[in-house]
């Protein structure tokens, strides 16, 4: 049996769904045990990493588990999972782990690895670069007139299909991979102004990408209740990255075999989230 935890997640519910597809027993946790957005043939339990006296049924009988990173919530679950037969968690981190400066957001999913590899249970960390799904923020300005507002349009990144991500950490689990670190990217390196167009081109429709002030998108995302230390990590990572190429690494395929999704082909599996009646 395996447990996975964030299930309803841009990744979780591709890990969810991959499993299956490997014919694995699986098996997530949830507040509402009733929530219907499973797959068939899911076994469901109730329960809340934040509560680890949720956690008893979850991880009985549980071998291996898919771990999402709530910061508050891992020393619970860690503790709770001793007590079992768990032997192998798949942490769901990040790339920023791996800067020179992590920064706030480094800081905290360095914590999480540090515990994990701390309680002694064998461990596979996964540290994506940018979801590709974190442009589907654009999706109410696309629908509102077609024009995306942000800061450094010119800056790059190479974005990740969270189903890589995903087929990424399914593979950790069904081999067994214990003590290897995963460090994820998109197959390329694109511009916020390159992903607009491409966006675009999917749907149909006449984009354009305006420069912010940095003190509005600041106030923007405070508003939209996003931690202050986080806004000013992601500002000046992109301000850094303006007229400079990302690093593409090639870890998606080494682990699955198959080339990792392109920006275009994401774009057309989420073309409805933009907007797009096509099909």
């Amino acid at each position: 049996m395996i447990l996975v935890t964030g299930g309803t997640g841009n990744v979780g519910a591709n890990v969810v769904r991959q499993l299956l597809d490997a014919g694995e027993k699986v098996r997530v946790i949830t507040r509402d045990p009733g929530d219907r957005s499973f797959p068939d043939g899911v076994e469901v339990v109730p329960g809340d990493l934040t509560r680890p006296d949720t956690l008893t049924e979850a991880l009985s009988g549980v071998e291996q588990a898919f771990l999402f990173p709530v910061f508050n919530a891992v020393d619970g679950f860690l503790d709770a999972a001793r007590k079992t037969d768990l032997r192998h968690v798949v942490l769901l981190s990040s790339s920023t782990v791996t800067f020179p400066t992590p920064g706030w957001i480094g800081e905290q999913h360095l914590r999480l690895e540090r515990a994990v590899e701390a309680s002694g249970l064998p461990w596979t960390f996964v540290r994506p670069g940018a979801f590709m799904t974190n442009d589907l923020v654009w999706a109410p300005q696309i629908a509102g007139g077609g024009v995306v507002r942000g800061v450094y349009g010119s800056a790059a990144l190479a974005p990740i299909d969270p189903r890589d991500i995903a087929a990424v950490a399914a593979h950790a689990l069904l081999d067994r991979r214990a003590g290897e670190a995963y460090l994820l990217t998109g197959p390329q390196s694109l511009t916020q102004i390159d992903r607009l167009r491409i966006i675009a081109e999917t749907i149909g429709r006449p984009l354009r990408f305006e420069e912010q002030p940095r003190e509005e998108f600041l106030e923007q995302m405070l508003h939209h209740g996003m931690p202050a230390p986080v806004i000013a990590e992601l500002i000046d990572g992109l301000a850094a990255r303006v007229g400079k190429t990302e690093q593409v690494l090639p870890t998606v395929e080494e682990v699955t075999g198959r080339p990792a999704f392109t920006y275009a082909q994401w774009v057309a599996h989420r073309a409805a989230d933009f907007g797009s009646t096509a099909g």
